[in-house]
């Protein structure tokens, strides 16, 4: 009776170790930086230049009143003995109010860039996406994982797997969008507008 139940456990064993290596043949995994690959896509490298020279104009809008808001600073130190009460209280009440339509202007910048590059970018990742699960099926992987952030639970990936290239080449054949004359090394995101100066 032994006899059979350890016969019957080893067949059961056999039998389970051989399906785990049928899993792990058919299991067939890519990894992919997808933030990266929507950004450096021919469409993704025109549409963030595009909003970055949109946003141009308002940042150099915030650089001049920040220039402005440092002058007349510099202007009160100087001037601050020879000026009355009253003079320096006026003064003092310009800087603070453009100091506050300086801030403004920056937050209000920044939240609009930050929506439009969140819509850009968001659309655009919808197609690349399409792309990629075209890809994923016509090439057999099972599972692709995405590692473009720090909190990734991927340790280690061979390079082979890695189809960021691939994904990129593909959306680009079927976008048509040409590549940018001048695209820049490791391309990414266009920055912020940059907050001014407090002191």
């Amino acid at each position: 009776m032994k006899r059979i139940a350890a016969l019957f456990v080893l067949a059961v064993a056999g039998f389970a170790a051989t399906a785990h290596t049928q899993t792990a043949a058919t299991t067939k995994i890519a990894v992919i930086e997808f933030q990266k690959a929507v950004a450096v896509t021919n469409e993704g490298q025109r549409n963030f230049a595009d909003l970055q020279k949109k946003f141009e104009p308002r940042q150099a809008q915030i650089k001049n009143l920040s220039d402005e808001v440092e002058n007349l600073k510099k202007q009160l130190q100087a001037q601050a003995e020879k000026l009355n009460d009253t003079e320096r209280a006026s003064r003092a009440k310009t800087i603070d109010d453009k100091s506050k339509q300086l801030q403004r202007e920056y937050e209000d910048a920044q939240t609009d860039f930050q929506n439009e590059m969140q819509q850009t970018y968001g659309t655009l990742a919808s197609k690349v996406y399409d792309v990629l699960a075209d890809y994923a099926k016509t090439q057999g992987f099972t599972v692709v994982l995405d590692v473009s952030t720090q909190q990734s639970p991927i340790l280690y990936a061979a390079e082979s797997t890695n189809i960021t290239k691939a994904i990129v080449d593909a959306y680009n054949a079927k976008s048509g969008v040409p590549a940018p004359p001048t695209a820049p090394a490791g391309a990414a995101k266009p920055a912020a507008p940059k907050a001014p100066a407090t002191k």
